[in-house]
């Protein structure tokens, strides 16, 4: 039996049609699965592609209402991304920088009309790091540099990157995307498909009203843009392994049925195989239910009315290091049991172990974030950034 219709049927609890549409949305999970291959091998998520994320309403799904958009509740946005996740690890990446726009809201108004003019459905894609010196001049910055790891650049319609840094937090400036050159150089073991490509900017002007501190106070005041920006952004990549993990207890759950090839027990009637699917399936539900638990007291929280406090920006950060260690344990696990017949490359159990590693490389998802959340449970100041 597949879990996943049982383990996820709290999917998109109250979407509607102004926003996501159901059928709609498993014909995008569809299409996902049949060209994920595609994806890797052209080393991004076509522009074709992004369309349809924007049809069911990821790239709207951070945008201010009053332009627009759905602002839709954290918990229903890491849902979704955990279900294209689910289908693809690469898609889920790309999309989960439908959220950009808890970011973008540190722009001034002016700046947001302009670029929710046309649209609510906004792609902005950024490298911010190394962070680059530039220029102050007369009304901005005049920019120079290259800056790596632009997951979905290639599909952008706005691209970031990092010029300096107010009070530990970088200065983002902010250009359409043809005024940024994309240099192709994602060749990597895993989440190929995202096209985390280099970005290189050639002394170009940009104004004052078209940068923002990461992380900084939003401009807007909607219920969405007082949520923890950077703890959402940790969470909206960590629950890429959310959708592998369950991807892959799925395909064991598949496998277990048949025989291997030298001709040994069925898998399912293995009991060392059934205790360590019992185990990785635990494991999983424990890690997702601790993050969107967090997710939601800190959501109903801000709808009350409540500022949000150090200890629930920790507890979200701690959320989303948690599940993207665990979704890779238990991808791990489910390798481990399929045997020799994991290994080769036609076999997706390999493609989630790849991407799986992958999610828990980045900076926001490193093990060493875990200090950060023990100084706040002992009450003892984290390390500048952390909240």
């Amino acid at each position: 039996m597949l879990r996943s219709a049982t383990a996820q049927k709290d999917l998109l609890p109250d979407v509607d049609d102004t926003s996501v549409h159901r059928q709609a949305f498993q014909q995008v999970l569809d299409e996902v699965r049949q060209r994920r291959d595609e994806f890797d091998a052209g080393s991004h998520v076509p522009r074709d592609m992004i369309e349809r994320f924007k049809q069911i309403g990821i790239y709207r799904a951070a945008t201010p209402k009053c332009f627009g958009g759905d602002a839709l509740a954290p918990a229903l946005f890491l849902q979704m991304i955990e279900r294209i996740s689910e289908a693809d690890g690469s898609a889920g990446w790309v999309a989960s920088f439908g959220s950009a726009g808890v970011y973008l809201a540190a722009l001034p108004p002016q700046t947001l009309a302009e670029i929710y003019a046309d649209s609510p459905d906004l792609v902005f894609a950024g490298g911010l790091f190394p962070l680059q010196p530039a220029e102050a001049v007369d009304g901005g910055w005049q920019v120079s540099g290259t800056w790596k790891f632009a997951s979905g650049c290639k599909g952008a319609d706005l691209l970031g990157v990092g010029i300096g840094a107010a009070g530990g937090k970088p200065r983002t400036a902010v250009f359409r995307a043809d005024q940024v050159d994309i240099v192709e150089n994602w060749d990597v073991v895993g989440l190929k498909g995202t096209g985390s490509h280099d970005l290189r900017v050639t002394d170009k002007h940009i104004d004052e009203r078209w940068t923002f501190i990461r992380g900084g106070a939003a401009t807007i005041d909607e219920p969405l843009f007082r949520y923890p920006s950077i703890a959402y952004a940790a969470q909206v990549l960590a629950v890429v392994n959310l959708g592998l993990a369950r991807a892959a207890l799925d395909e064991v759950s598949r496998m277990a049925a048949g025989s291997g090839i030298t001709g040994a027990p069925k898998m399912a009637d293995r009991a060392y195989v059934r205790i360590e699917i019992a185990k990785a399936e635990a494991q999983l539900a424990a890690a997702r239910g601790f993050f969107y638990n967090a997710t939601e007291q800190v959501w109903n929280s801000i709808l009350a009315g409540h500022p949000v406090t150090p200890e629930q920006t920790s507890l979200l950060r701690l959320s989303a290091i948690h599940v993207s260690q665990a979704g890779a344990a238990v991808v791990q696990s489910a390798y481990s049991l399929a045997g020799t017949t994991a290994i080769y490359l036609r076999h997706p159990l390999q493609r989630y172990l790849r991407d799986s590693m992958v999610v828990t490389q980045h900076a926001f998802l490193s093990e060493g974030l875990y200090d950060g959340a023990g100084s706040v449970f002992l009450g003892v100041p984290p390390f500048p950034g952390y909240i």
